[in-house]
């Protein structure tokens, strides 16, 4: 079920890489790669995780309410992270130049049946 979610909205993002189902533990549910790609998603995880807690933590400190959606901007990748519940989030990388407005779009709309699936 999972892998399905996560290939669907890799496979059908102009310049998806990876999408990453984690929790804020650091331990990896599933994991897609779009064909021909390398990457270490897990490890992208893992730290981006860590960074994630501090984020939940400063939104909940400034009482903006719960932390949804981050996307971080780096010289050769996106990645888009979406908050799921309390222990998981969802994030996914694109190219430089990727779609990331459908990416953003794929991930809102598909979240409900990752969480769906992990209750």
């Amino acid at each position: 079920m999972f892998q399905e979610v996560l290939r669907s909205v890799v496979d059908n993002t102009e310049g998806g890489i990876a999408a990453l189902l984690m929790g804020y533990d650091g331990i990896p549910v599933e994991q897609y790669l779009a064909q021909d790609q390398e990457s270490n998603v897990e490890t992208v995880g893992m730290e981006y995780s860590v960074i994630l807690k501090e984020i939940r933590k400063a939104a909940e400190m400034l009482d903006a309410g719960d932390a949804r959606e981050v996307a971080i901007q780096a010289e050769n990748v996106t990645t888009l992270i979406r908050m799921l519940n309390s222990e998981y989030f969802v994030a996914m990388t694109i190219k430089p130049g990727g779609n990331f407005g459908k990416a953003r779009y794929l991930l809102r709309v598909n979240s409900q049946k990752l969480i769906d699936a992990l209750s």
